[in-house]
Parts: structure tokens; sequence; C-alpha cells
């Protein structure tokens, strides 16, 4: 499979077959943040593979080219999860397990926590439970942490000021806060260009549209990674994920790693989820 489609929109995915047989065949979905795109799993595919998922990684909404409405309230997570469950659809796995980074982790908690029965694990990289990231705002520096947020909101200005030097603000802002720079300059090729923005930014603009939407307890087997140098998330953050967990829960702490768990940490990260998809209940 090279493409999915749902409500009349087109996803690029790459699709890797399990590398062995004997294998449990299940399928991994695999979701990106921002501003990444389905080849940051590159680094972990292939020991999944290895280990006989079918791993699916889709380029999301409002990055894929053909995927791209311009209208915020297309991106509320209702729709971003609709989206997830039309390529789990369209590779005909009824459940699968689920793992997501950054904005692709706050969707992974949504969708574990509003369709328990599809997800067979979850396993969230940097971005706590909703709940746990929305109260730490209270408790310690992740209000501070998070003023890109309140920035983004403004309408066409972020997309400008990202792209400025040829896409240079968003890949300085990106190596300082710890990627690496091959990844930098693939994203910054895409924030040159203000309009290949809007969708990314637009998962930031719905926020105002979500209130009450958030995933409740998730019951699902879950495992929670987070790196103590990571700029964004703040330890308050990370700890208070546990109390929004109702099922098997780990929360595992990488000593000096920052927000770019899939790029600085890719052989710790695959072991973890080899391990924890492996622990999983069968389908």
């Amino acid at each position: 499979m090279e493409s999915f489609t749902n409500g009349g929109l087109v996803f690029e995915v790459s699709d890797t077959a399990p590398a062995r047989a004997g294998g449990s065949g299940e399928v991994v979905i695999a979701l990106h943040g921002f501003p990444e795109d389905r080849h940051s799993w590159d680094g972990v595919t292939s020991a999944l593979a290895e280990a006989g998922y079918r791993v699916l990684a889709p380029d999301q909404r409002g990055y894929s080219p053909g995927a791209r409405p311009e209208a915020r309230a297309a991106y509320t997570l209702n729709r971003l999860a609709g989206d997830v469950l039309a390529l789990a659809g369209a590779a005909g796995a009824e459940r699968f397990h689920l793992v997501g980074h950054d904005w692709g982790a706050a969707l992974a908690w949504y969708l574990a926590g509003r369709h328990p029965s599809r997800v067979l694990s979850l396993a969230c990289l940097s971005v706590p439970h909703t709940t746990a990231f929305l109260k730490s705002f209270t408790a310690g520096p992740q209000a501070l942490r998070s003023w890109y947020m309140a920035a983004f909101q403004v309408p066409w200005l972020p997309e400008r000021a990202l792209s400025r030097g040829g896409g240079a603000v968003m890949r300085e802002m990106l190596t300082r806060t710890g990627l690496d720079t091959a990844s930098a300059d693939r994203y910054a090729a895409r924030a040159a260009d203000p309009a290949a923005m809007r969708g990314p930014l637009n998962w930031y603009r719905a926020l105002p549209l979500e209130l009450g939407s958030q995933p409740g307890l998730v019951a699902v087997p879950s495992l929670y990674i987070w790196g103590d140098s990571d700029p964004f998330i703040s330890r308050a953050a990370a700890q208070l994920c546990s109390r929004y967990v109702t099922g098997d829960y780990r929360f595992e702490e990488l000593p000096g790693a920052s927000h770019w768990l899939l790029q600085e940490e890719t052989d710790k990260v695959a072991d973890l989820l080899t391990e924890h998809f492996a622990k999983a209940p069968r389908a």
C-alpha cells in the first residue's frame, strides 16, 4: 500500500511488511508529530519488521500533498482519528498496535481512549496523556515551555515566520532543541513554502475547538517514553501521565535525551517498542 483515502483526501503511507516468516504479522500504525513526516519512523521500522510486525507510517492530514484542507476545523482530533481508522480499514486491520510521537502521541492517546476496542497496545513518545499535559500548566514551567502553542494561533504569520531564509528559522529551531541536521534540513525544506505549513500549524489552531474532547482514561496496555532533557515537555507533565492510564502502564525515562527520541535514541526506542508490543494480548 502506497496511499489510502478518507473523505476525499489522499494520504501517502509507508507500508513495511514483516521481514521474516513466522512473525505475528500484526499491524503497527506509527504517527509522526510536528513538523515531521512518515520518514521519522524509518530508523525503528526495520527493527519492528524484523520482529514480525507490519508497520504503517502515514504522512498525516496537513502533511500529505493530497490531504491539506485549509480550514482549522478539519484538524480536530476526531477527524484526525478518523484518518487513522481509515488507514487501519484499508490495511484490513481490525485491531492494531499504535505508536505516536509529539502530536502523533497526542492523537494516539485520544484514539486509544475513544476507541479502545481497536487498539492492541499503545506507545507514546515525548507527549503524555492530554489531561496530564493540561494539568501540568498549573505545576512548574510547562506553560512557559508551551508558549509557541499560543503563538501558532495567529493566522498566516507563523507560516511566514518559519519560512524565512528558505526555512532557516525552522532549521535553527529544530537543531537548537536537539534534532539532527539531516532531519532538520528535510523539515526546513517544507517550511520554506508557507502554504505547505498551513496544514501542520492547523493542528495547533484547532485546539480551541477541542474543549471537552480529551481522551478520558486509557485502559489499553500503555508505554510512555520521555527524555529528561526535553525542552518542550516538563517532568511534571511526564509524571502526571500515570494518573490517566488504568491499564498496564510503563513509564520509561531516557536520561539526557531531548524531544527528538526517534533520531536521538533510535535503538533504545526500537527495543522498547518491540518488547512492549510483544507483551500485549494477542489479536
